[in-house]
């Protein structure tokens, strides 16, 4: 099954499921253009939290890493330390995972280099460039693409971590940059 009648009577991606937040994320976030340096530092960090977890797992918690991440503030990241890291390994209120909380640190300070705009350019400049088919199904929605696996290297090369092809797809369909809202979702715009 694919699409999902809600308990408001609308259709909708099945792995919304029946959670009221997912339901939420999925109408009014998941595949609507994000841009900004500080909305896709934050959307490119969750999602490499998310890496092994479920997304409803970060969904839950995604308040508190705003809170404790300063509003995923580059400028303000970046200039985390040791003590921050142990502050945060201490937070129960996020997924504590070591090397997970230093790659958004590091990554924090790789954005403070860049230009203003140029994570935003740079991140939608491997959106594709026409539209794919609409996916009839769940099994015509890719984990990685030629073009989420070009950004992925293009990033790896500036040092960014947790920026793997699978991850980047992800952050792709979040952001907007594709929809993969199947056929028959009211979401799907085509």
């Amino acid at each position: 099954m694919s699409v999902l009648i809600g308990p408001d009577g609308v259709a909708r991606c099945a792995w919304v499921g029946d959670d009221p937040e997912y339901r939420r994320y999925h109408d009014e976030e998941w595949g609507t253009p994000l841009h900004g340096d500080r909305a896709l530092f934050e959307k490119l960090s969750l999602e490499g939290f998310q890496a092994g977890l479920s997304w409803i797992t970060i969904l839950r918690k995604r308040p508190r890493f705003r809170e404790v991440f300063e509003g995923f503030r580059p400028e303000v990241v970046a200039t985390f330390g040791e003590p921050d890291v142990e502050r945060l390994m201490g937070d129960a209120g996020i997924v504590r995972n070591r090397a997970k909380i230093e790659a958004t640190i590091s990554n924090a300070r790789l954005v403070t280099e860049m230009d203003e705009g140029e994570l935003d350019g740079m991140l939608w400049s491997f959106a594709p460039d026409s539209p794919r088919p609409r996916p009839q199904t769940f099994a015509d929605i890719p984990a990685v693409t030629a073009e989420s696996a070009a950004a992925s290297k293009a990033l790896r090369k500036r040092g960014f971590r947790f920026v793997g092809p699978t991850t980047i797809y992800a952050l792709m369909q979040s952001a907007g940059m594709v929809d993969d809202h199947v056929a028959g979702c009211h979401r799907a715009s085509n």
